[in-house]
């Protein structure tokens, strides 16, 4: 049995996860980083990633069980390498796994595997979603049946590079008072295995209703997005980046505009912050990954997990799990 903020494992390195419930049980979904030697780059380098694990758990603080191997790059034949942080989804009777790799071009796109267990293993399409692009899948599936995907992530993650569907390598990030870039949003086909139409970016605004700018690194989006509803209200938290906060932003649509609201997770071990955040059995979770266990190295990370305090004006109240 685990406490909270402690790793979930310790067995191997996971980042970026996803948490769901399906049948009553919580199953997590992360990245699994691979140690090595190497050095960090701008683009990502040091986050050398093949295949995806899943674990679960009968609530948080139980004992965490690895159920293997559910999906590795070498299985997807359009996939080369940099399997990033994936979500799953449960849909007609089948599970989905949604996972961002880079294709022999070294552009990432978005592509989705199918079991009909939630612990796999999955078999992957044999090519990405159409116009699928960029990093950092997040499925929502609304009250009414309707699926959605959020997705991108800007520098390592190629979503600054994309103008209109296609990808320009030579594209300059924006920049200063330039208004940040936000993420794509798609609804998903029935069959859960293509768009129902060409992706979108979400607004994200001030209290004043004008779109966040690159220069308010507090509050502008970076990656790893994910989406929750509480209520009717929609919530879309998020990554900052460059000042390490989990922040968030609400609305009345799952399509946005979002207003931003605050910030979830103040900064923790570790350059990368990124998380879920999944209701079970009452309360509200959030799980996180830092680098605390590794001595800091930033491609050796593990997941932890802390409950969440969503106060009754629908504030999420602000976490520090350094102290």
């Amino acid at each position: 049995m685990s406490q909270a903020r402690e790793p979930i494992v310790t067995h191997v390195f996971t980042a970026d996860p996803s948490a769901h419930v399906f049948d009553g049980r919580l199953y997590v979904y992360p990245s699994h980083d691979l140690p090595h030697d190497g050095k960090n780059s701008e683009e990502g380098g040091q986050y050398i990633m093949e295949d995806y694990h899943v674990f679960s758990m009968t609530r948080p603080g139980e004992d965490v069980m690895d159920h293997g191997e559910a999906l590795h790059v070498r299985d997807v034949p359009w996939a080369e390498r940099m399997m990033w942080a994936p979500d799953a989804a449960c849909k007609n009777g089948k599970y989905y796994l949604y996972f961002p790799a880079k294709d022999a071009d070294g552009i990432f796109r978005i592509g989705v595997a199918v079991s009909d267990s939630p612990t796999g293993p999955f078999t992957p399409d044999a090519a990405p979603i159409p116009e699928s692009c960029s990093i950092d899948p997040a499925v929502f599936t609304d009250d009414d049946g309707r699926s959605y995907l959020y997705f991108g992530g800007i520098w390592g993650g190629q979503l600054d590079r994309w103008v209109d569907g296609v990808y320009d390598p030579s594209r300059k990030t924006p920049v200063g008072d330039e208004i940040a870039v936000t993420p794509l949003f798609a609804e998903l086909s029935d069959d859960m295995h293509s768009f129902r139409a060409a992706p979108v970016h979400v607004v994200i605004q001030d209290e004043n209703g004008e779109p966040i700018r690159v220069c308010d690194e507090e509050r502008r989006f970076f990656e790893g997005s994910w989406m929750n509803k509480i209520g009717d209200t929609y919530y879309l938290s998020y990554s900052t980046g460059t000042t390490h906060y989990v922040a968030y932003a609400t609305s009345d649509k799952p399509q946005g505009p979002f207003t931003y609201r605050g910030i979830i997770l103040k900064p923790v071990v570790g350059w990368t912050t990124q998380h879920s955040i999944v209701e079970f059995e009452g309360k509200w979770y959030l799980f996180y990954h830092d680098c605390e266990f590794s001595g800091g190295i930033d491609h050796r990370r593990t997941v932890k997990w802390t409950e969440l305090t969503i106060h009754e004006d629908g504030s999420i109240e602000t976490l520090d799990v350094r102290h």
